[in-house]
């Protein structure tokens, strides 16, 4: 018998706020952070914004010598975990660690890392790369960094599917806590990649958006879209079996109902034109929720704001939900937060969570010219006036990674 799985506890850093209320007041108010990089000098380069984590101290939330020895992807992370910690109320040092576990994620590690140490190899010998340049710089850090912080001696691990990597990270710790492989899961995805090599590699491929305005930069579904807006954070989450998370008294949040990862075969960077793969993993995850397609009230789409991905995404929706596409909101976080990349699906999962905890459906900011070829309800303006039981989070891959979450309204 599969274990039933429960949210207990949510955390963030994000360009929105570096706290859940701060994060979810700036989504409701349409907030769009997007600013000139401050990182590095952009005169020579074409994309001028980024949505950069702003205020944030890593001393808040760990010593000293500990921040020293991490890359902002894992002091975001370690952030995260310990504000979703906190919110779930878990005493840690009532639990039996070796049952809780870390499967957080990130789709690049550090960049700033690898930029840092190759201009001391170039202009000071190879002899002063930094010993700890490896440690800080691999992806699995973020992971190890958090178990190590909290003393989690459970199945760790880390996903890298790019911008599908806090889905999957989630959706694997889901499957872990499933097959009593844990009893708590922390689960997300982290990233920190606005830097020199960060913009122009993915300026080389045409995804940024050129634009200067703030409000016109990422419009996912609009028919001016022209590439998305480099953001920056971390979200986590507690995860728990229901039986453990009823046996301590837990708030419980919503449920994980269901999880779908396929791949596309298709193409190292767009989606499969018909949206066969993306629409497989939605369905698998409704299938595995129990519910039917019609049961679908709202999906949270991977939504970039280039004009492949929000076209063949718009298809494998309706692939999936067939007639009933056009009865659900859809919408792209991606509108205020940027692109969080391997940090983006975590983030997202946490929107679903408050979406049926509120039975709130945010507007997708910026939306405003319509694509005749995308046609369903994109939610141009927030959605209160219904209820929000069962929501789809969506995340895609480079490489054709798809994967989708169901998150459930929690009934005991």
């Amino acid at each position: 018998m599969k274990k039933r799985v429960v949210v207990t506890g949510m955390g963030l850093i994000t360009p929105l706020g570096n706290d859940l209320d701060t994060f979810w007041a700036n989504i409701k108010s349409k907030k769009v952070p997007f600013k000139p990089i401050t990182y590095f000098d952009t005169s020579d380069y074409k994309v001028k914004l980024a949505a950069q984590v702003e205020d944030f101290n890593p001393l808040d939330y760990m010593d000293r010598k500990a921040a020293k020895r991490m890359e902002p992807f894992s002091q975001f992370a370690v952030a995260a975990a310990k504000q979703a910690i906190e919110h779930a109320g878990l005493e840690l040092d009532k639990e039996d660690l070796t049952r809780i576990g870390v499967s957080i994620g990130s789709g690049m590690g550090s960049l700033d890392a690898i930029e840092r140490e190759y201009n001391n190899i170039v202009n000071k010998g190879p002899r002063r790369v930094s010993p700890l340049f490896v440690p800080m710089m691999i992806s699995n850090m973020a992971a190890g960094n958090v178990a190590i912080t909290f003393g989690l001696k459970g199945k760790c691990t880390n996903v890298v599917t790019a911008c599908a990597t806090g889905t999957h990270s989630i959706g694997e710790a889901y499957r872990y806590i499933q097959y009593s492989d844990a009893d708590v899961m922390l689960a997300g995805g982290t990233e920190a990649i606005i830097t020199p090599t960060g913009i122009a590699g993915f300026s080389a491929l045409t995804a940024l958006s050129t634009s200067n305005n703030p409000l016109r930069a990422s419009i996912p579904f609009d028919k001016e879209r022209s590439g998305f807006v480099m953001g920056e954070g971390a979200g986590v989450v507690v995860l728990e079996s229901l039986d453990h998370a009823l046996a301590r008294g837990a708030t419980i949040y919503a449920e994980v109902g269901g999880y779908g990862s396929t791949c596309d075969a298709y193409h190292i960077t767009s989606p499969s034109e018909d949206g066969e793969g993306a629409a497989r993993a939605m369905l698998l995850a409704i299938e595995e929720g129990g519910i039917r397609p019609q049961d679908i009230d709202y999906i949270n789409a991977h939504g970039t704001s280039t004009p492949v991905n929000d076209l063949h995404e718009t298809r494998a929706i309706k692939k999936a939900l067939k007639d009933h596409a056009y009865n659900i909101n859809v919408n792209s976080t991606k509108s205020m937060t940027g692109h969080l990349l391997g940090a983006a699906g975590a983030v997202e999962f946490i929107v679903s969570v408050k979406s049926v905890l509120e039975d709130y459906i945010h507007a997708t900011a910026g939306y405003e010219v319509v694509d005749e070829e995308l046609d369903l309800n994109y939610t141009k303006e927030a959605e209160s006036g219904k209820q929000v039981n069962n929501v789809i989070s969506n995340s895609l891959g480079f490489g054709g990674y798809n994967g989708s979450l169901l998150i459930k309204k929690y009934v005991g």
